[in-house]
């Protein structure tokens, strides 16, 4: 079981940007996918971002079609940690960000839901004003 924790959330004004970090422990973590979800107020927990672990040539990345183009997921191994760069960010970006961690072995993609998670942190609320 890994360990995870979110910082980073906060509040912002339309076409602003938040990095959001995640640190992660418990697990050898580069050799684990890892990824971004997101909840709104009265909404399902939605994918928004993945990356891969690390190879020689880097991690591949994904994103959910709504935020690519704006924002960046990337990992640091040597400091167990995920970030989510968000840059012009919108109203409706406005949720409770979780970092996820697959099982072992889970390949990063688009996934379709939070379903094929193992661990979750508990979240960092992003606000978007408008």
């Amino acid at each position: 079981q890994v360990q995870l924790v979110e910082s980073g959330g906060g509040s912002v004004q339309a076409g602003g940007s938040l990095r959001l970090s995640c640190a992660a422990s418990g697990r050898t973590f580069s050799y684990y996918a890892m990824g971004w979800f997101r909840q709104a107020p009265g909404k399902e927990r939605e994918f928004v971002a993945s990356i891969s672990p690390s190879g020689p040539s880097g991690s591949n990345t994904y994103y959910a079609a709504s935020v690519k183009g704006r924002f960046t997921i990337s990992r640091d191994n040597a400091k167990n940690m995920v970030y989510l760069q968000m840059n012009n960010l919108k109203p409706e970006d406005t949720a409770v960000y979780y970092c996820a961690a697959p099982p072992f072995g889970a390949v990063a993609g688009t996934w379709p839901g939070p379903g094929g998670m193992r661990d979750w942190g508990k979240g960092t609320l992003v606000t978007v004003s408008s």
